[in-house]
């Protein structure tokens, strides 16, 4: 495991297409995911201790997100034959995974890895926050806590999240997501 930092934020810079199986078994657009006042896309994975460590607190602030009218879906875009986190970041596991963590977006598998590499993810969670132009205005992390949680931590990307739907701008000053490297394949 390799902890990466995200790049930040190039704001105004436009989301990709993609068009992903989801857990659920139907396939998913932007378009489909889009919110009328935004939209999140997060690339996260099962395998990973910092999203292990932060599943519960993400659900819950896009849960808050989806009222606000943010539009949210996760990517998996880790290889799955990678010899050591492949088999837990399997489509099966990734429907398991979702499931247990009650998901209220849809999981979608990124098989080819091109919506990682057109999005330039870099580690999970790593998370592409979009206004309602579908123009980029966040590329921060979760929040403050990281791994443990500190009481009283800001919440950055839920607060940027409401900024966004209520303003359609982002906030200036972000702090990079931190992680696990995305596993691509050779």
């Amino acid at each position: 495991m390799v902890a990466l930092e995200t790049p930040i934020c190039d704001f105004g810079w436009k989301a990709p297409e993609f068009n992903l199986i989801g857990v659920d078994g139907k396939y998913y657009t932007f378009n489909d995911v889009r919110g009328s006042n935004g939209t999140l896309i997060m690339f996260i994975c099962n395998h990973c201790p910092y999203v292990k460590s932060v599943i519960h607190r993400i659900v819950e602030d896009v849960t808050v997100l989806k009222d606000k009218g943010i539009g949210i879906a996760a990517v998996m875009s880790n290889d799955v034959n990678d010899p050591k986190y492949g088999a837990e970041d399997s489509f099966d596991n990734m429907k398991l995974f979702s499931d247990i963590h009650n998901f209220v977006f849809p999981y979608i598998y990124d098989e080819s890895q091109i919506v990682g590499r057109n999005y330039n993810a870099v580690c999970t969670p790593d998370f592409f926050g979009f206004n309602n132009k579908d123009e980029l205005q966040y590329r921060g992390r979760l929040e403050e806590s990281k791994m443990e949680i500190i009481p009283g931590a800001r919440k950055e990307l839920l607060e940027a999240m409401v900024q966004v739907s209520e303003t359609g701008e982002g906030p200036k000053s972000q702090i990079p997501s931190i992680g696990c490297s995305i596993k691509w394949k050779e």
